[in-house]
């Protein structure tokens, strides 16, 4: 959820930027104006306009349960849908080597409906108590040999209140004189364990076969390898899932969870420990020599320790250089007694001794660089060198790390068709479990992958269906999948937020002409008048520009005028430097400036 929020904020940061630069614009340009409340406002009348009359959800589908029913032979086949136990034996064992208390398979199993179901009529087999030993099996049509057909197992389980610590895998019990389903415990042997199985945060899917030795006739149990997906949504999201065994007779095999495989291998290959014992073993009777070297190193025997190594040396000494700081209270203790302390009413001096008031730093220490005694601090000691060991070198005598001798493996033998297992004849839940409400259906076991898809389809896949329709759409299951994995909301974001939230905001920065409502709600002229004041500000502008031509070609002209005045006086003040001083002096007499007036 922090992730979320983080993502929440970072977005709405980038928006309030972009927002801030578009306004930078919008007032740089004077001309248009972009009101995003105008836009809004547009868009919303728009979408009343195009808003229907009534406008009412489409009904949610309606998924109609109807209990399978099996296409092909089977070996056995149950969906619960009758709603009792019939044909199922609740075990009245013991587990031995255990307290009576929790000995008892008393633990309780009832047909239920699924909780939150959304198929009315489909019912399952729940384990209803926790902390309980819990054991149920039922018989087959028939035993199923393995000879040339696969074998296929499935069933549904769904851990409705989450799973804390147990399974919820099946066992097929061997055929066998002792076999009594009324006895059935965790000793009863089995020839396949297959399913969930979950115990802290370690997440199982079982796939187990007991394999006998042909050769001292003994059982060892072979476990599939650990499969490299992903398991623990199986255990946490409350749905139901499809487990499912393929087993072939070239010894191939796949686990399939939702039909999806999760695991696949050959019971030669991929079991452990494997089917076939080695070949050779080490011999347990051969013996290391007492000479065998197998050290690889070993200390120089000619290097001397040096004359100055001094191995008394201390690794840590005295700063001798260190000073006492000033102000340092060598007379006050670093803890006192609490002064605020008070005796308990109920203390007895006979019973718990003297009472002693608890001790606290001394707050005289608190402004002081230190109290009580002062000693100098520690340092290394440049001198120490610890003590003197030879250097070690490569040692010529090193034999290697011994090993016993290898022998025909006695116990050998090679059994290239492990698929051939130990018949069955029985199905049994015999599980213990933390949580309760475990919910099991549709269980079948058949030789045809068809017959076994066709019965998912009728039971598991109507479920899926039916959850489907019941879901908010697509953006609640991408909500719900964001909850479980924090990081699809950088996906979402990325791909789905993010180009959206630019294409709003490329769309909101664009100019747009003001509407015609909106000419009413103020005073700007609408597009006609203004553009009739354009075109007779136009032709003002025309005729001002004629009008200041001419008035330029006056003044060129009247420049042009003066000019020529100015030129001739400028060859006239040529002609009268050249005249000598008198004749300037006779022309400046006889100037009009300076005649005298007459007197009347």
């Amino acid at each position: 959820m922090e992730l979320k929020w983080l993502l929440y904020v970072t977005l709405l940061a980038l928006g309030t930027l972009a927002v801030q630069a578009n306004d930078m614009d919008d007032d740089n340009d004077g001309d248009d104006v972009v009101d995003i409340e105008d836009d809004l406002d547009d868009g919303i009348e728009e979408a009343e306009e195009l808003k229907p009359e009534t406008s009412t959800p489409p009904p949610t589908p309606k998924v109609t349960y109807k209990a399978p029913v099996p296409t092909g032979e089977v070996y056995f086949a149950e969906s619960f849908d009758k709603g009792t136990l019939d044909g199922w034996i609740l075990s009245r064992a013991k587990k031995d080597d255990t307290d009576d208390e929790i000995a008892k398979y008393d633990g309780k199993w009832e047909v239920q409906d699924m909780k939150d179901t959304k198929l009315p009529g489909d019912k399952g087999l729940v384990l209803v108590t926790r902390a309980k030993h819990h054991a149920i099996s039922s018989k087959l049509s028939k035993p199923f040999v393995f000879d040339t057909k696969p074998l296929i197992i499935q069933y549904e389980v769904n851990f409705q209140n989450g799973i804390e610590c147990g399974g919820a895998y099946v066992k097929l019990l061997s055929k066998t004189p002792e076999l009594n389903l009324d006895q059935f415990h965790d000793k009863t042997p089995y020839t396949i364990m297959f399913g969930p199985d979950k115990c802290g945060e370690d997440y199982k899917l079982h796939f187990i076969f007991r394999h006998k030795n042909p050769k001292t006739g003994k059982y060892e149990e072979k476990h599939a390898k650990r499969p490299d997906a992903d398991l623990k949504t199986y255990f946490t999201d409350k749905k139901t899932h499809l487990y499912t065994l393929v087993l072939n007779p070239d010894n191939s095999f796949e686990i399939l969870v939702d039909q999806t495989v999760v695991n696949s291998g050959n019971l030669l290959n991929d079991m452990s420990p494997p089917v076939n014992p080695p070949r050779e073993i080490e011999d347990p009777n051969d013996q290391k020599p007492e000479d065998w070297d197998e050290r690889p190193k070993i200390p120089d025997p000619d290097a001397v320790k040096p004359d100055d190594w001094d191995e008394d040396a201390p690794a840590k000494i005295a700063d001798e250089n260190a000073v006492k700081p000033e102000g340092w209270l060598d007379d006050e203790p670093e803890y006192v007694a609490d002064p605020d302390a008070e005796k308990p009413e109920d203390w007895d001096e006979d019973m718990d001794g003297e009472w002693e008031a608890p001790q606290i730093a001394n707050p005289k220490c608190e402004t002081a660089p230190g109290c009580g005694t002062w000693q100098r601090p520690m340092i290394d000691n440049p001198n120490y060198k610890g003590k003197w060991k030879p250097p070690m070198i490569d040692n010529v005598n090193y034999q290697g790390i011994w090993k016993p001798r290898k022998i025909p493996n006695p116990d050998f033998f090679e059994d290239l068709e492990p698929f051939k297992m130990t018949p069955f004849s029985a199905v049994g839940l015999e599980l213990w479990s933390m949580t309760s409400d475990i919910f099991f259906d549709n269980f079948i076991i058949c030789t045809e992958r068809a017959v076994a898809d066709d019965w998912a389809s009728d039971g598991w896949g109507l479920k899926k269906a039916a959850d489907g329709a019941a879901e908010s759409g697509v953006v609640g299951q991408m909500m719900a999948a964001a909850e479980e994995r924090p990081w699809l909301w950088v996906v979402y974001i990325l791909t789905v937020a993010l180009p959206v939230f630019l294409v709003i905001l490329f769309y909101c920065s664009g100019k747009k002409q003001p509407s015609a409502a909106e000419y009413k709600k103020t005073d700007a002229p609408q597009p006609d008048v203004m553009d009739e004041e354009k075109e007779e500000e136009k032709d003002k502008g025309d005729k001002e520009e004629e009008e200041e031509e001419e008035a330029n070609e006056e003044k060129l002209g009247s420049d042009a005028d003066i000019g020529s005045v100015s030129q001739e006086e400028e060859e006239e003040e040529e002609e009268e430097d050249r005249k000598p001083a008198s004749e300037e002096e006779e022309t400046v007499n006889r100037s009009p400036r300076n005649r005298k007036p007459r007197k009347d």
